[in-house]
């Protein structure tokens, strides 16, 4: 990992379709949970994801490959702000079909371009490196869940 990015991958007994349609709602990692059932990304859309604990956090989907990638941009530093290159970072996810489990991969970079101070970024980097491995743990168990 550098300063820029951060690169995590969980495999999920589950098939490739489900886990899309989990990935495919834009915000996923860090809206309420409540706010995300009907959500499905489309390039160049923008939303808010909203999070009681932590804030509003503008989301714009900004490459759409289903059921492959999708990539999402959000001001994850700067929560309520408009969306701005300055003031986000870009989140892409892969996912691959192996089997009948699939690996999704998560990328997320662009902290080293944040506006502010260095302590932001670093911060940022910081908290987000240890939010991942929660994000994608939830999403792992949400996925293998039986479907109802």
């Amino acid at each position: 990992m550098t300063n820029d990015r951060i690169e995590r991958e969980t495999l999920i007994a589950a098939p490739l379709e489900r886990v899309w349609s989990l990935v495919a709602q834009p915000g996923f990692w860090v809206a309420d949970k409540a706010s995300l059932p009907g959500t499905v990304a489309k390039e160049g859309e923008s939303m808010v994801a909203k999070n009681a604990e932590h804030g509003d956090f503008p989301v714009r989907v900004e490459k759409v490959e289903p059921p492959t990638y999708l990539a999402y941009r959000w001001t994850s530093a700067f929560p309520g702000e408009e969306l701005r290159e300055d003031n986000s970072t870009l989140v892409e996810f892969t996912l691959t079909r192996e089997g009948d489990r699939t690996r999704l991969r998560v990328v997320e970079s662009g902290f080293a371009a944040l506006a502010g101070s260095e302590e932001l970024r670093s911060q940022n980097l910081k908290d987000h490196s240890e939010g991942w491995p929660l994000e994608l743990d939830a999403l792992k168990k949400r996925a293998e869940q039986p479907a109802t």
